[in-house]
């Protein structure tokens, strides 16, 4: 059982704990959805893309 307030959504993995959203001792997130985006005009690899729900 997670130690924070918040019911972690089994279909969002997430290992970036910094996040507001994260469920600290499990690695998903708390947001019942997210928004990927860019920060490129053409991403073509993994790391062009974002978390724009991120938030601290």
């Amino acid at each position: 059982m997670s130690n924070c307030c918040c019911t972690p959504n089994k279909s969002i993995k997430c290992s970036v704990t910094q996040c507001a959203h994260h469920c600290k001792d499990e690695d998903y997130c708390a947001l019942n959805f997210i928004q990927v985006g860019t920060h490129e005009a053409n991403p073509t690899e993994v790391k062009c893309t974002d978390c724009e729900s991120f938030s601290l």
